[in-house]
């Protein structure tokens, strides 16, 4: 599990590709290499991958066919930058809120309104399905970044930066157009999904009730 605080913005040193299959290398500081082993988990722009190969401060992980299909991963290019965060441990300060590093669909920037004290960023997600989840003043992972979505807009969502959170991350350079990973808040998804399936199961023997009469 992860928490969305950013702890390093990382260059990708390689990229090599073989078909619906890619193995990309970046540079990780020297504090984040700690205890580091093979199999270990990162959450890479949100997206928890395992640590495949370790060489002095070079991390290699791997990008299978679900996750180039799922994530905007297969868009990176050599130089480009990546949020990086180490899984939680039992005495860690979860000072977001918790996320999973599993990314449930990708959003596009449509607007970005920069001000001196705060970075405001518009986006929409690609698959209409998420949206139910997607509340006002809840938790949304947006590239591995814990925010908080401040408005909801004819199926926009409106994020805010706080000038640390666009230095400490990849967000505060992006532009409009750019792909973006999502993940929903994991609590919200289980509870509307259990009620949802409560209501059906319910709605199903009401259903029977009434047939059976």
């Amino acid at each position: 599990m992860f928490s969305g605080i950013i702890q390093a913005i990382v260059p990708v040193h390689a990229i090599n590709v073989t078909t619906n299959f890619k193995t990309y290398i970046v540079t990780l500081p020297t504090h984040l290499l700690l205890n580091l082993k093979i199999g270990c988990s990162i959450s890479n722009n949100g997206c928890c991958l395992t640590v495949i190969a370790i060489k002095h401060n070079l991390v290699s992980f791997n990008l299978i066919h679900e996750t180039l299909k799922l994530t905007n991963m297969g868009m990176l290019k050599v130089g480009d930058l990546i949020n990086i965060e180490r899984p939680l441990s039992y005495h860690s300060e979860v000072g977001g809120h918790l996320m999973s590093g599993h990314i449930d669909c990708t959003g596009k920037i449509k607007k970005i309104i920069t001000s001196k004290n705060n970075k405001i960023i518009w986006f929409r997600i690609k698959n209409k399905y998420f949206q139910k989840y997607i509340l006002q003043q809840g938790s949304i992972g947006v590239e591995g970044v814990s925010l908080t979505i401040s408005k909801i807009h004819n199926n926009y969502i409106r994020v805010c930066l706080t000038p640390y959170t666009a230095i400490k991350t990849t967000l505060g350079n992006k532009q409009i157009n750019n792909i973006i990973n999502i993940e929903i808040d994991i609590i919200t998804k289980s509870v509307i999904n259990s009620v949802e399936r409560i209501l059906s199961i319910v709605n199903l023997k009401n259903s029977t009730s009434i047939n059976n009469k």
